[in-house]
């Protein structure tokens, strides 16, 4: 019986995650960026400039619980974690290295989406009984759309999502299995001490997430990318073959991997895009939740910072695991997930041991962090749903999944965890396509308003 459930979710899941739900999220990449003017090229360094800049944070004025800043560490703590390090791997496995290549694909037009997402985000929040900013998909669906029943049924699987899936089980999982394979700590021990961590910062609020993840994000995604760079360097000469190999099979795999059986094109894409978006999350609707806590009255700047979220989480972090992965060439073997990204960092440098210690280590801190930020969406997604007499309950359920997430088999949990983040996708992507024209007049205004500033500067 279980046997059957497990193989009618795999087919619901094969269902939802296909061409589809893949075209409509690329597509809607594909249409902001050609209305936007491709925003995500020629605005980029702007977005980098405002990530640093404490303007608005300074403001007395502008309203948020959180800076700029801060708001995207939280949006990045859910989007760097596990899919950085062993979605990426799965994605080579099963479409071989071009993969990677669709997967740059899904992030160039995803970081359209998540511009959007960021602007909306803003545009419509609102502010809670507590006197904390509340927005995300479901108050644009609610406020910009006016569809109620649309936005609950997103908030629905949002909470599925953050208590069932992504938020607790596969990434307390990950985290203990990491540590028993990198420091050989019982998982029990594992257990306490991850729920204890979850516990302390989660009932804090926004706040306290917020300063967490701006410690802990810039640090850990710094000494990954560290690791990679020194795997890159000792193997400097692999370089050019790997990016050309990836290239190539992209459009031609069986060429490419030697008449490789299985690897067609279709599923590179599939495996590239899906896992890409499974990575930065562009289009699911999350990343916006966190936004809306930001401090500024600016849609657009907000929506130009969201959108270097799926700039550092793809286009960086993805690209560096998937190099050492296809450098090394252990994709070609039998090992999956996290244990063929160690064995490619085990055999991409010079001391083995380091390898293990940099993937499991960055394992452990990613699958952390993304804990905290999806804490937050499923809280706020609750907020919308029952109010904030209903915060608590949820907190204490979280924690209470947590602590269990390590002792579970997980194999029909990720199916169901994987159907509800797809279903989350379809009633964002409704509310972007159907607001599409506030994001374009929202930018077009600003960029206005910006030049004309700068030409009153040049002027004086």
């Amino acid at each position: 019986m279980l046997k059957q459930i497990e193989t009618f979710l795999n087919a619901v899941d094969t269902i939802i995650w296909g061409p589809p739900l893949l075209i409509l999220l690329v597509g809607t990449g594909v249409y902001l960026t050609w209305k936007l003017k491709l925003l995500q090229i020629f605005r980029l360094p702007l977005a980098i400039k405002y990530i640093f800049s404490k303007e608005e944070d300074n403001d007395e004025n502008a309203k948020g619980d959180v800076s700029s800043f801060g708001a995207l560490c939280t949006a990045l703590s859910a989007t760097i974690g596990t899919g950085n390090i062993v979605g990426v791997a799965t994605a080579i496995k099963a479409g071989g290295p071009g993969a990677l290549f669709w997967m740059w694909i899904a992030a160039f037009f995803g970081m359209a989406t998540k511009y959007a997402e960021g602007v909306l985000a803003i545009k419509y929040r609102e502010v809670d009984e507590n006197g904390q900013m509340s927005g995300g998909p479901m108050y644009y669906i609610k406020n910009g759309l006016g569809l109620n029943w649309l936005a609950n049924i997103f908030a629905i699987f949002g909470v599925g999502v953050a208590l069932l899936g992504i938020g607790t089980f596969g990434q307390v999982k990950s985290i203990a299995d990491a540590a028993s394979i990198g420091f050989n700590i019982p998982t029990i021990v594992t257990a306490v001490v991850v729920t204890v961590l979850v516990a302390l910062v989660t009932l804090g609020g926004i706040k306290r997430i917020s300063k967490v993840s701006e410690a802990v994000v810039p640090v850990m995604a710094g000494l990954y990318i560290v690791g990679v760079l020194l795997v890159l360097f000792f193997n400097f000469n692999k370089i050019p073959a790997a990016v050309s190999l990836i290239i190539e099979s992209a459009f031609n795999p069986k060429a490419a991997l030697g008449g490789a059986v299985g690897i067609t094109i279709t599923i590179a894409m599939q495996r590239g895009i899906g896992r890409g978006v499974f990575s930065n999350e562009a289009g699911l609707g999350s990343a916006p939740i966190a936004a809306a806590a930001a401090k500024t009255n600016s849609p657009v700047r907000q929506g130009l910072i969201s959108m270097t979220g799926t700039f550092i989480d793809t286009i960086v972090i993805c690209t560096m695991t998937g190099l050492v992965i296809v450098i090394t060439g252990t994709f070609s073997g039998s090992l999956e997930g996290a244990a063929l990204t160690t064995a490619a960092f085990e055999l991409g440098l010079p001391i083995a041991v380091l390898g293990k210690y940099i993937v499991n280590i960055g394992l452990m801190f990613f699958a952390f962090t993304t804990i905290l930020g999806w804490n937050y969406y499923g809280e706020r997604c609750i907020e919308y749903l029952f109010g904030i007499k209903g915060i608590k309950p949820y907190k204490l359920i979280f924690i209470a999944l947590v602590a269990v997430g390590p002792f579970l088999p997980l194999e029909m949990i990720f199916i169901i965890a994987d159907i509800v983040n797809g279903l989350m996708a379809f009633p964002n992507l409704i509310g972007l396509i159907g607001l599409r024209k506030v994001v374009i007049s929202e930018t077009e205004e600003y960029f206005k308003e910006l030049k004309e500033k700068s030409e009153i500067v040049e002027v004086a």
